[in-house]
C-alpha cells in the first residue's frame, strides 16, 4: 500500500514524464488490457476505498518477468498527482499466462490530503529499477492509464477512533510516503461513538522489529470480555484486520471501548541487532483504526 512508493516513485514519475513529452505515438503491441472498479464513487480522506484490479493478458504476451510492479496514480482535477500505490501483484508476472485474466482486491485508505473533487486513477506495469513501463491496452499518455474516478471529499461523517491510554506519541514519516503511526504498549485502548448498528472495524498495524524477535507476537482485541479478534504479529509486513463487530457485541452505551493486548513486548535499546537508543517498551506499531458502519 501506501508504505511501498518512497523507492519508487521518481524512477516512475521521470518515466512517464518523457513518454508524456517524446511526442510519439506508442505502436508497441500492448501486453495487457487493465481495469479498475471501486467500492464507491465517494470516499472521505481518511477512509477505506477497496479497489479491484484487473489485467487481460494479450494473446500474444510475451513472457513477464517478477520485476514488474503495478503502478497506481490518483491525481487531482488539475492534473496534479497526489500519491500512489504502487506494489507487487499477489501474482507474480512470471505467472501471467497469455489469454488469462489476472484479478486482485486491495483495501486503500484515502490519505490527509488537502483536496476535495473528482480524481482520476491511472494505471500500468513498470519495472522499479530502471522506470521502464510496459504498453498496455488503452489511451493514455507515458503508458500511464486512466481507468476509474471518485470523489474525494472531507471526512465529515466519519467515526473518530481516539488512541486513549497505552500509546506513545504520534510519529510521521519524514520521506517517501504521507504516513502516521502510534506504537502501543503492552496493552492499549481505542475509543468511538457507538453507532448503534453492526460495523467493520478495520486495524492496520505491523511489527518493523519482528526479524530481531524470538518469534510472532500474539494480539488480542476485546471489548470488555468479549475477544473480537486474535492475530499474530510477525514478519509478513503491515497487516489489514477487518473485523465485523454486530451491534449487540458494541453493547448499548454511547461509547465502545476497543482493548489490544500484545503478549510481548520488547525495548529496542535492550536489543544490540537493532543498533538503537530507544528505551520505550514497545507492542505493535499502528497506523490506522477506523469504524466503518454497515
Amino acid at each position: 500500500m501506501l508504505n511501498t512508493i518512497g523507492r519508487s516513485l521518481v524512477v516512475a514519475l521521470v518515466a512517464g514524464l518523457a513518454g508524456a513529452c517524446s511526442g510519439v505515438a506508442d505502436t508497441a503491441p500492448p501486453v495487457a488490457t487493465p481495469a479498475l472498479s471501486v467500492s464507491s464513487r465517494e470516499a472521505a480522506i481518511g477512509s477505506p476505498l477497496e479497489m479491484t484490479y484487473r489485467f487481460v493478458v494479450a494473446p500474444d504476451a510475451p513472457a513477464l518477468s517478477d520485476e514488474y510492479w503495478v503502478f497506481a496514480h490518483f491525481i487531482d482535477g488539475d492534473g496534479e498527482l497526489m500519491w500512489t500505490d504502487d506494489h507487487q501483484p499477489p501474482t507474480p508476472p512470471s505467472q501471467w499466462k497469455p489469454g488469462a485474466t489476472v484479478e486482485y482486491a486491495r483495501t486503500m485508505f484515502i490519505p490527509k490530503f488537502p483536496y476535495v473533487g473528482e480524481t482520476r486513477v491511472e494505471i500500468g506495469l513498470f519495472n522499479p529499477a530502471s522506470g521502464e513501463r510496459l504498453p498496455l491496452a488503452g489511451e493514455g499518455d507515458g503508458r500511464s492509464y486512466p481507468v476509474a474516478t471518485f470523489d474525494m471529499r472531507l471526512a465529515t461523517d466519519n467515526l473518530m477512533v481516539v488512541f486513549r491510554d497505552g500509546w506513545h506519541d504520534a510519529e510521521i514519516a519524514t520521506e517517501g510516503a504521507p504516513s502516521e503511526w502510534q506504537w502501543s504498549r503492552g496493552e492499549a485502548t481505542l475509543s468511538f461513538r457507538n453507532p448503534k448498528r453492526d460495523i467493520r472495524f478495520y486495524l492496520q498495524a505491523d511489527q518493523p522489529a519482528a526479524t530481531v524477535l524470538p518469534g510472532p507476537q500474539q494480539v488480542e482485541l476485546r471489548i470488555g470480555d468479549a475477544v473480537i479478534d486474535r492475530f499474530a504479529m510477525g514478519a509478513s509486513g503491515t497487516d489489514l484486520r477487518q473485523i465485523p463487530i454486530s451491534a449487540a457485541q458494541l453493547g448499548a452505551g454511547e461509547t465502545v471501548e476497543v482493548t489490544l493486548r500484545v503478549d510481548r513486548t520488547f525495548v529496542p535499546a535492550a536489543l544490540p541487532a537493532m543498533k538503537s537508543s530507544d528505551p520505550r517498551e514497545l507492542g505493535i506499531r499502528v497506523f490506522r483504526a477506523f469504524v466503518q458502519p454497515l
